[in-house]
């Protein structure tokens, strides 16, 4: 990285999630760059990026705003870019490592997600609290007297933290296809697929195996587990159920029943069961396959 940035300027006053979040993701690739926080025109044309107001996009420049007429476009899926987006357009690949899989990935599940509420994209009524309300939550009530730039710092801290925590989970997903994907070719029989740690299978396995049933992996505790393959992600329908009998059953019942001293249990949505060796967990593979 050559360019040279000491100095980022954003709005003062009320904050919302885009700018606290481009902030810090700025902060994550300039650790020491000094922030100003002001709508004073003078001071803004002398920092190295602007972020969030000014009225300009030019990501050469190094202005972010999406405030003019017109904003600062959109995705191909029509989301409009925020501040947050018009950074990461630029510098996501960066802050990612270089990694463009993982920069994407952080585009579709967080950043396009913040530019969407921000923009005012987003559709219906929304419930629960979402992650651009939570950060709207460190502005000083009308009761407080709080300074503004303080509990700015406070957000660009709690988002930088969310934002490395996003980073750390997507590059476990794009890491963890190949691993997946390596183990349905290594499969002795393709209705079962070994993992030798638990890694996330299900994205992969749907779109590489047709034939993939049962996944055995070992549990944090040591244990192993054979859960079933449902029939497109989000579905709570399997491509094929534990055995009935097994439903809900534990420890000594479920032993009885199965035949396998280490058998531990049996979820009663028939979805995933687990004894303590792997030899025992594959004979349950074996049984729920004939089943």
């Amino acid at each position: 990285m050559t360019e040279q940035v000491q100095v980022i300027a954003t709005h003062n006053g009320n904050f919302h999630a885009d700018d606290v979040f481009a902030v810090a993701a700025l902060k994550h690739i300039f650790p020491s760059v000094e922030l100003i926080r002001t709508r004073d025109l003078d001071v803004m044309a002398k920092a190295d990026i602007v972020v969030d107001v000014g009225g300009i996009y030019d990501a050469e420049t190094n202005r972010f705003d999406h405030h003019q007429k017109g904003g600062a476009g959109a995705r191909e899926n029509s989301i409009p870019f925020s501040s947050f987006g018009l950074i990461w357009q630029k510098y996501g690949v960066e802050i990612c490592a270089g990694d463009k899989e993982v920069a994407s990935a952080l585009d579709k599940n967080l950043v396009s997600a913040i530019d969407a509420i921000d923009c005012g994209h987003v559709e219906g009524v929304q419930t629960g609290i979402s992650l651009s309300q939570t950060i709207s939550m460190f502005n000083p009530t009308w009761q407080e007297e709080g300074d503004f730039d303080a509990c700015f710092d406070e957000a660009v801290a709690f988002a930088s933290r969310i934002l490395t925590r996003f980073i750390a989970a997507a590059s476990g997903g794009v890491n963890a296809k190949a691993i997946v994907a390596n183990a349905i070719e290594k499969a002795e029989d393709p209705r079962v697929i070994v993992l030798e740690q638990y890694t996330p299978w299900k994205t992969t396995v749907l779109r590489l195996s047709q034939d993939a049933l049962f996944m055995v992996y070992p549990s944090q505790t040591g244990q192993w587990r054979i859960q079933t393959v449902p029939v497109e992600l989000g579905s709570f329908e399997d491509r094929k159920k534990l055995p009935a009998p097994w439903a809900g059953l534990s420890d000594k019942e479920l032993q009885d029943v199965t035949g396998l001293d280490d058998a531990m249990f049996c979820h009663n949505g028939l979805f995933i069961a687990g004894c303590a060796s792997f030899e025992s967990t594959m004979k349950m593979a074996k049984m729920a396959l004939e089943y």
